[in-house]
């Protein structure tokens, strides 16, 4: 059977809060000139911000998320690893402490917008939160998946 591709997102920091604060930074360090040091870290933060990225795949085999430039290879969970998955609401902050690569009282979770995610519940008892903009998509999906079964 072919590796079909069933589901694929990719999400980046692009709230606009967060750019307003990136612009304000990048203009005050060129209006103050403290420093060539300190206006070429202004620029290269919102660069940073920008290349930052968080990739899911769900193919018949399983599970892949990457969030780049931190993980250069996918990390890939199999559909016989998993145990228990839905889409559920959640709380970054309370849950996780924030977005990004997380760790908190729920588990692992990668997000970096929103408050709905794909739960993972492997059968080795990690957890794991995937951020999704995408939920009635990815419900979809695993209802098919398990019709299927």
């Amino acid at each position: 059977m072919k590796n079909e591709t069933l589901f694929t997102e990719k999400q980046r920091f692009m709230q606009w809060w967060l750019w307003l604060i990136m612009i304000l930074v990048v203009a005050s360090a060129f209006y103050y000139e403290e420093s060539t040091l300190e206006m070429v870290v202004a620029l290269l933060i919102p660069l940073f911000l920008f290349v930052l990225n968080l990739e899911t795949e769900i193919s018949q085999e399983g599970i892949s998320v990457r969030f780049f430039p931190f993980h250069l290879k996918k990390n890939f969970f199999s559909w016989e690893e998993i145990e228990k998955i839905s889409v559920r609401e959640y709380s970054p902050l309370l849950e996780y402490g924030g977005w990004g690569i997380r760790r908190g009282k729920s588990g692992g979770a990668y997000n970096v917008k929103g408050n709905i995610g794909l739960q993972l519940v492997l059968k080795n008892g990690k957890k794991i939160l995937i951020g999704t903009q995408k939920a009635e998509e990815l419900k979809q999906i695993l209802a098919e998946r398990e019709n299927k079964k």
